[in-house]
């Protein structure tokens, strides 16, 4: 069994996924995130501000503690991947130098419609897709990426530089959001997911498939206001009933911070973002008329895994 660590550089999240691979199977040893927010005060500007590049550093050193807690993780067996903030920021290269020379950790910097096809891999290894078609959603900091798919191919991706930071960054000026800045959302979502609508009328995708982030979540939410406590932690595949979302929309978009905080299941990592991340997935359903919300805790890291495990 050799161990094993992926790590996705998000631009709000580092996560951290540690396993034992034998051949095609492996075992889970341990999870982790950190709020590294590496997309805060630059991403804008296509920066990564000194102090997301020192919330980074100090994300990985606490990754390695977690790995040499472990123990048995060697240097060439961390998979780091880094996406949106990183490839668009100026000096994404020099940040990947600084990571190297503090940590050792060397970082693949990915493009966004390679970003797409392993978090189409990762939502596999954990979810039953199904013969029919499907869109995956991933909402990330600095891109969000759109797969229409089912579990036998992709018949079309693209990621669009339209991430929750992003969005708050330029449509977020008041807490709560004003109705105004909803429509003006609205606006801008109709504006760039062009591509995303011809895609729609082509394929006819009959549920959307939200993996990881803000959609956690929401199923995170639903469960806490259901049955009174979160989501077993070994299932990663859930589904959420659309009345159940609209419940959470209503009370997310009409609340200051304090309000989505004292939300059940509500964690302060997404409680700003998630405002809109759920304006964007409300789009997404009402204007392509979809009626099936699935949720995955899968998606980048683990298409990573599944790329180890020869399943790509």
């Amino acid at each position: 069994m050799i161990k094993k660590a992926f790590i996705d550089l998000g631009t709000n999240t580092f996560q951290l996924l540690i396993v034992a691979q034998d051949g095609e199977n492996y075992q889970k040893i341990h999870e982790d995130s950190y709020a590294a927010k590496i997309g805060l005060g630059g991403i804008s500007s296509g920066i990564i501000t000194e102090e997301g590049i020192q919330r980074a550093i100090v994300g990985l050193k606490y990754f390695q503690e977690k790995m040499d807690e472990v123990g048995g993780v060697t240097l060439e067996n961390i998979f780091a991947t880094a996406t949106s903030a990183v490839r668009n920021a100026k000096n994404g290269q020099a940040f990947c130098e600084r990571i190297l020379e503090k940590t050792g950790i060397a970082i693949n910097v990915i493009s966004g419609e390679e970003e797409a096809g392993l978090i189409y891999e990762g939502v596999k290894l954990g979810t039953k897709i199904g013969k029919s078609t499907s869109m995956i959603l991933d909402i990330g900091g600095g891109s969000v990426e759109f797969i229409i798919c089912n579990e036998d191919r992709i018949f079309w991706k693209q990621s669009f530089e339209i991430g929750g930071q992003r969005l708050m960054d330029k449509f977020m000026n008041s807490d709560p959001i004003s109705p105004r800045s909803v429509q003006l959302l609205k606006n801008y979502l109709e504006e760039q997911l062009l591509p995303l609508t011809n895609a729609v009328h082509q394929y006819a995708p009959v549920s959307i498939i939200g993996s990881a982030g803000s959609f956690e979540t929401l199923v995170d939410l639903y469960y806490m206001k259901e049955f009174g406590h979160l989501p077993p932690t070994e299932q990663v595949s859930f589904e959420l009933p659309l009345a159940e979302f609209y419940d959470s929309f209503l009370k997310i978009v009409a609340g200051n911070h304090e309000e989505r905080m004292a939300l059940p299941g509500m964690i302060s990592l997404r409680v700003n973002m998630i405002v809109v991340a759920v304006v964007l997935i409300d789009f997404i359903l009402k204007r392509y008329d979809i009626q099936q919300i699935k949720v995955s805790n899968f998606a980048l890291k683990e298409g990573v895994l599944s790329r180890h495990l020869g399943k790509i």
